[in-house]
């Protein structure tokens, strides 16, 4: 059932067992003995000691990608890699797990609750940072929406919810609605945020009339609703998408757009150009460029910062001035941190954009480059 046009990734389809989910979803696992069975895995690498690797794509987003003419560079968005097998990292790179308040609750800015809806999505990327439960059985997810919106109304510093997973919009617009119960009536929320790649995935599911109801339902209850969604490479845009966004455009929900530096995708100045221009035509505002995580089977997508930091400037070179709208961050256990530039000093200046002590907001501070290093604790620390 792969997707698959090269040998090596016939090669790796050929151990996938499908497994039907519904019809905007089919998945499969890929069984690491029968991996290790062929060529395609180090023989140091000791079949036991690693994980069922899960693999999902919707038939849309399969269709696409088949094509696309830039198929070389979007399969790897979803297709499993031998790389997988032998990439180390961590689950839990930004300390998820010590911001959470209540299961599925994390309250790691003060402005700020994150809700994991889902361990689901309709395509899993291969890169995603919660690889230890999307797509597996997970104790992470929210469950007790009553005490998730206590929590909410007891501190009225928080002024928006990310509803995110996981993708929010596998649940059923009924189920969106049963969570927003609980929590559209705060009065000290202004916004509410789904974080989703649906939109390139599965832009079929907003075709759904009682999700724009929906929609215009946060906006009734004096709340802005936004879609904060992923887009990597400018590929992933189909018609499907472009008249989906014009859609909800027209009825009120407002676009962010989060895009993952990562190398073989999107790691060059011309392609985070054309991809961040189509976003903005299309009312997708640049937001967040990350730095790819050092996550667990997945720390072969990033790229060295200094590689990282020329694509960036080459890209901030190309666009004009209104396209100018993201920040390239690193999502780190300490905060977000907006990274500015190497300097001829050799050391990597950064500043916390966001973060839990908020005196740090703003402060610029920096590190001695270590050649090769793409996270901040991979930099000299001054002695």
């Amino acid at each position: 059932m792969g997707i698959s046009r090269a040998p090596s990734a016939e090669l790796i389809t050929d151990l996938i067992r499908p497994v039907a989910l519904d019809e905007s979803r089919t998945t499969s696992v890929l069984r690491i003995a029968e991996f290790a069975e062929t060529d395609l895995l180090p023989p140091a690498v000791a079949p036991p000691a690693l994980p069922v690797i899960p693999y999902c794509v919707s038939p849309f987003y399969a269709e696409h990608l088949r094509n696309s003419p830039h198929y070389e560079q979007l399969r790897h968005i979803v297709e499993p890699s031998p790389d997988e097998l032998t990439s180390p990292g961590q689950w839990d790179t930004s300390g998820e797990h010590s911001n959470t308040k209540l299961t599925g609750l994390q309250h790691k800015y003060p402005q700020t609750a994150l809700l994991l809806v889902t361990d689901n999505c309709f395509s899993y990327c291969r890169f995603c940072f919660r690889k230890r439960f999307v797509g597996r059985v997970a104790d992470e997810i929210a469950s007790d929406y009553p005490a998730i919106g206590r929590y909410i109304a007891a501190h009225p510093e928080i002024t928006n919810v990310l509803i995110s997973g996981g993708d929010p919009f596998v649940l059923s617009t009924e189920q969106l609605g049963g969570i927003l119960d609980h929590i559209l009536p705060i009065p000290h929320l202004r916004s509410i945020r789904f974080g989703t790649k649906s939109i390139v995935h599965n832009p079929a599911r907003f075709a759904d009339t009682a999700l724009t109801a929906m929609f215009q339902r946060i906006r009734q209850a004096g709340k802005a609703p936004l879609i904060i969604s992923h887009v990597d490479h400018f590929g992933e845009i189909s018609p499907d998408t472009e008249d989906l966004v014009r859609h909800l455009l027209s009825v009120g929900v407002q676009f962010l757009n989060q895009t993952v530096l990562l190398n073989r995708i999107n790691d060059t100045a011309e392609t985070l150009t054309e991809t961040f221009r189509k976003l903005h035509c299309m009312g997708l505002r640049p937001y967040y460029l990350f730095q790819a995580r050092p996550v667990c089977q997945g720390s072969h997508f990033q790229v060295p910062f200094h590689r990282a930091i020329e694509i960036v400037q080459g890209a901030q070179r190309r666009l004009g001035g209104i396209e100018k709208t993201f920040r390239y961050i690193m999502s780190h256990r300490t905060g977000k941190i907006e990274i500015l530039d190497l300097g001829d000093d050799g050391r990597l200046y950064m500043r916390y954009h966001q973060c839990p002590n908020t005196e740090k907001i703003g402060r610029i501070f920096s590190r001695r480059y270590r050649e090769g290093a793409c996270w901040l604790d991979e930099l000299y620390e001054d002695d």
